[in-house]
């Protein structure tokens, strides 16, 4: 409901009261009539008689006198003080914000009676309460709120709604133009993994800040309304600006997990500010501070490890790498900062057999240990944007839950930044879809990643009508858009603070030369050689030194099929949202491990003969073969190894592969390569890089290599490998393991302290000083299928090169 002008108000010192007016409703904040009355006169210095505000205000609201009188329990001196004289702002149950503004109030113990009610056991109290971060910013809230009095709820409604820059092919149109950002005065755009400027995924850097230039003047325009606000675009550089063609690409968190490095993570945050910043793009979708708990899940390798002491320190130094620290004078305004977006809230790594937007039956206090447990360093960092997560939390998906949304973040976490839903998420929530879900807004989610033209437009109209209808209450529209303006006031985007204009006005903005430059390059090239982790370092005689570190003079056999692919190398959410369809010609600023090695090996004085398939390999004509095998990209539900989760058909690229976390049975190309070595030169050196997005079973693998590197998904950078492989200036192998590695081809779930035998447990490494023990002869065990555990064929244990089965 939208009030309309009173000349009963009129302009009081200046300022159209009526909109400022603190708004009283029985179902949501509760004031004391005269409380709210004594507000007005001490806020805006209003001399007239009470009555003509209270009656105005029983107008303008719709609501008789005795409701008023009903919103009486509530009220205090510290909330009048709120008001007046600018103290006691920060009362987190006072249904009062920090700026003195009223909320939406959810009662949080009848959220909690009413889930024990359906069997939970929750207790709000189990969740650590985090003291507020911010101190009240009071020029920045009186701006928000005079804002908030200019905007119709049209308005408002469009803030909370972020749609996609990419093709909807349907229609045969972007799913949102320039226009549409003005018609509709969105609040926010992305680019999903498969978007791009005019539909092109070899679009030049230039193009993205074209695109970004005419969305900020769309949004800026104030064609028809009395204030126009400033957009956000949103991005998913999860591991560097890898939307981008020619960007620096960061190995994948699996990999920086394993390097245990908090001062690195920093320094990759920046790294990826800077190159966001340089496209004219505001908000960043990472980090992801998910603990993985179970290897089938398809975003394994975008959790830094399966337990949560690496993640939270994560969390905090990534978030203060994308927007600096909080107290230093370049917080968000600073050149080539960046908002972050902490993701998933809450939950997405333990589902129930891995399975990707699954449900997560974890009690409610391993809910908080361990899935939770980067958000409050997240917060404390000061991350300005939380997305929830797709998964059900105990049966209930998260996007619905105001127990988790509300009660936890808001209230006992104190986050008052914007909470974000992931792509179409809300419509999965019970009893909505993806143009209408009242119950996400009620819950907690302030904005609306809604992606699609087909959807987009009609979320807003009906939002629109049920405020009408009085089903959500307008002042839960004025909380979430109140946050939306804080952020992007915080972020210099309009306001008392602003230092953003157009995007082509910004520092750094169209400063492509930043991209991938020797100085970003050198960061991810640091982060690839800190992040594999050694496995194994046999010697190839008895009487001789382990095979690694190798010497730069040898005559190197290089094969498989990852060897010379920096797609392999690079995994999911590159350039693509799968990571497929691209070649070594779409990164223009990369070394595949092949050039790595072919670099090493010249300067050495050696020869490097690539043979991918090691087909007609010779007898003793190499020194060595290193062979680079390993999984194909894949992105979310894509990558899962559960039955039913995903049809990944429409990519070209995908295939359906044995529900199994043997690599050999999804992936029999690699082992061929092994064997085809194996079976021209037996006593050759096998050197295997190994790529993958989680620990696999591979002990036929391991079987035939004299050295076995976890190499995991290290981005553009593959020089790295060659630096540590050949001991290139010193370098050795600092990574250790920060997921436990499988030792049967079903052993998942498999985590630190569950009491099972993994074959390389947490923090496993090897280096050039540790004597290997792990010997040729481990049991090969083969499972197609671990959904039946049925086992498709006998043990074998490999024996001085040769097999033979065992009962």
């Amino acid at each position: 409901m939208v009030s309309q002008p009173n000349p009963l108000l009129g302009m009081i010192n200046g300022r159209d009261l009526r909109p400022k007016v603190l708004r009283c409703h029985a179902n949501s904040t509760r004031l004391h009539a005269s409380a709210v009355l004594s507000c007005i006169v001490t806020r805006f210095h209003y001399n007239g008689p009470p009555w003509v505000i209270q009656r105005e205000m029983v107008r303008s609201m719709r609501i008789g006198i005795a409701e008023i009188l009903k919103c009486s329990v509530l009220i205090s001196s510290s909330i009048l003080a709120s008001c007046g004289d600018n103290t006691n702002r920060d009362s987190p149950d006072s249904g009062i914000d920090a700026g003195g503004q009223d909320l939406f109030e959810v009662d949080c113990d009848e959220v909690e009676a009413q889930l024990r009610s359906d069997g939970l056991d929750v207790d709000l109290s189990r969740w650590a309460e985090i003291d507020p971060v911010f101190a009240t910013n009071q020029d920045i809230e009186d701006a928000i709120s005079d804002l908030l009095a200019d905007m119709t709820l049209e308005q408002k409604v469009g803030q909370m709604v972020m749609a996609d820059i990419g093709q909807n092919y349907a229609m045969n149109r972007p799913d949102v133009r320039p226009d549409e950002v003005r018609t509709y005065r969105l609040g926010a755009v992305l680019n999903g993994g498969n978007s791009f400027p005019s539909n092109d995924p070899r679009s030049a850097p230039a193009d993205w800040v074209t695109l970004a230039q005419a969305f900020y003047e769309a949004s800026v325009d104030p064609s028809g309304v009395d204030v126009a606000i400033p957009y956000l675009w949103g991005t998913d550089a999860v591991h560097g600006h890898a939307n981008i063609i020619g960007a620096t690409i960061f190995p994948h968190n699996i990999g920086l997990g394993a390097a245990n490095d908090p001062d690195l993570i920093e320094r990759i945050g920046w790294v990826t500010a800077r190159e966001i910043a340089a496209t004219g793009i505001e908000l960043d979708f990472s980090p992801t501070i998910a603990v993985a708990r179970n290897d089938q899940w398809g975003r394994t390798y975008e959790s830094f490890s399966e337990k949560p002491d690496i993640v939270a320190a994560y969390a905090d130094r990534y978030v203060k790498g994308l927007q600096g620290k909080i107290g230093d004078q370049d917080w968000l305004l600073g050149t080539g900062r960046v908002i972050a977006t902490a993701k998933h809230f809450v939950g997405d790594g333990g589902t129930e057999g891995g399975a990707d937007q699954g449900d997560n039956l974890a009690s409610e206090a391993d809910l908080i240990a361990l899935h939770a447990s980067g958000y409050p360093a997240a917060i404390k960092a000061g991350a300005q944007v939380i997305m929830g997560s797709y998964n059900r939390w105990q049966g209930k998906k998260v996007h619905g839950q105001a127990y988790l949304l509300t009660c936890v973040l808001r209230n006992r976490f104190h986050f008052d930044g914007i909470l974000l839903s992931d792509w179409n998420a809300h419509g999965q929530v019970d009893g909505c879809n993806n143009k209408s879900c009242p119950q996400a807004i009620l819950a907690g989610v302030d904005m609306f990643m809604i992606p699609s033209v087909d959807d987009w437009p009609a979320f807003i109209a009906n939002t629109i009508a049920q405020v009408k209808a009085e089903d959500v209450p307008e002042a839960r529209i004025d909380e979430a858009v109140r946050r939306i303006l804080r952020v992007k006031m915080r972020a210099g985007l309009l306001g008392p603070q602003k230092n953003k204009n157009d995007p082509k006005t910004r520092p750094l903005v169209g400063d492509f030369g930043i991209l991938a430059s020797a100085e970003h390059r050198a960061v991810a090239r640091e982060a690839v050689r800190k992040s594999i982790v050694l496995l194994k370092n046999k010697p190839r005689a008895s009487n001789l030194p382990p095979v690694l570190p190798l010497a730069s003079n040898l005559n190197v056999l290089v094969a498989g099929k990852a060897a010379n692919s920096i797609k392999h190398q690079s995994g999911g959410w590159t350039i693509t949202w799968q990571g497929t369809g691209v070649t070594n010609g779409d990164f223009l600023q990369a070394d595949s491990i092949l050039a790595g090695i072919q670099a090493t090996v010249d300067a050495g004085g050696g020869t490097v003969t690539f043979n991918e398939a090691a087909t007609d390999v010779q007898d003793n004509t190499h020194d060595v073969a290193i062979v680079v095998i390993g999984e194909a990209p894949y992105a979310e539900f894509c990558g899962d190894i559960v039955p039913g989760i995903g049809d990944c058909t429409f990519d070209p690229e995908w295939k359906e592969r044995p529900k199994t976390l043997e690599h050999g049975l999804r992936y029999p190309e690699d082992r061929a390569v092994i064997d085809a070595i194996r079976t021209a030169d037996d006593d050759l050196p096998i050197v295997t890089v190994f790529l993958s997005g989680r620990p696999l079973y591979v002990n036929y693998e391991l079987n035939r290599s004299h050295g076995f590197v976890a190499a995991w998904l290290p981005g553009s950078e593959g020089a790295g490998i060659a630096d540590v492989l050949f001991a290139v200036d010193g370098h050795d192998f600092t990574g250790r393991l920060s997921f436990s590695w499988p030792n049967e081809p079903c052993q998942t779930p498999l985590n630190d302290g569950d009491g099972k035998q993994p074959l390389f447990a947490y923090g496993a490494r090897l280096d050039y000083t540790i004597q290997d023990t792990l010997g040729d002869n481990l049991p090969e065990t083969s499972v197609a299928d671990c959904t039946q555990r049925g086992r498709l064929g006998l043990t074998r244990r490999h024996e001085g090169g040769r097999e033979k089965s065992v009962p």
